[in-house]
């Protein structure tokens, strides 16, 4: 029963050790019941059938792309209209553009080209001012209060998917890494072949022998057919 685990790929090891175990636990073979190495093999196959496919990262990335650039968009709609606005003097409240449009100055009128965290801190800045009452009144003057208010909403928006994916990211970054896990089980594994090879030649260990042999064998076949086809690719 000779196999090189460490070729054998992700997927191939997962249904290699889960069919071993089924095998061995199916109650056909007395000798392997409760044995101490099928208990550890088990808890090993566990910590890696959890991590053994997980992703690096949350896959929100595009979520939070997308909110971004709704509340971009959001943000330079408001600028190019006060920008426009305040420059026709014979319109009503023009004034009231202007000072707007110096409140988007100060907080930076290319901060939806900032990175996702000084942008939201601009934001949220910007935000804050243009909520104080005399820019509300202003806000009103020149019929911009939806506009204002869907600005802040997906800007809100862009906080909430943002922290999901953060928080997400860290969950899987501190998941034990399945390299780690994968030697586990490799050595535990193997462990579990060398001791059914030593008995392959007692009468109530043969039949166990053989069956997860072809186990075994089905594996290394997996493994020779995928190298091929990775040759003829190249």
């Amino acid at each position: 029963m000779k196999i090189s685990l460490q070729r054998v790929s992700t997927k191939d090891l997962a249904t290699l050790t889960e069919r071993t175990i089924t095998v061995s636990v199916s109650g056909k073979y007395s000798v392997l019941a409760d044995h101490p190495l099928i208990n550890e093999l088990t808890t090993h196959y566990a910590d890696y059938d959890a991590v053994y496919a997980k992703k690096t990262f949350s896959g929100k990335g595009r979520d939070v792309a997308a909110a971004d650039h709704d509340r971009d968009i959001a943000f330079s709609c408001i600028k190019a209209f006060l920008n426009g606005y305040r420059q026709v003097v014979s319109v009503p409240n023009y004034e009231d553009a202007e000072d707007l449009y110096q409140i988007f100055v100060q907080f930076g009128l290319d901060l939806d080209r900032m990175s996702y965290s000084s942008q939201t801190a601009q934001m949220n800045k910007l935000i804050e001012e243009l909520e104080l009452p005399v820019n509300t009144q202003k806000i009103a003057n020149l019929s911009l209060s939806i506009a204002f208010a869907k600005m802040k909403a997906k800007h809100e928006y862009f906080e909430d998917i943002f922290e999901e994916q953060t928080e997400a990211n860290a969950s899987l970054r501190q998941m034990q890494s399945a390299s780690s896990v994968r030697r586990s089980l490799e050595k535990t594994l193997k462990s579990y072949f060398n001791m059914l090879t030593a008995m392959k030649d007692i009468s109530d260990w043969k039949d166990a022998y053989a069956e997860i042999n072809e186990l075994v064998k089905a594996a290394k076949n997996s493994t020779v057919a995928r190298k091929k086809n990775n040759e003829e690719a190249e």
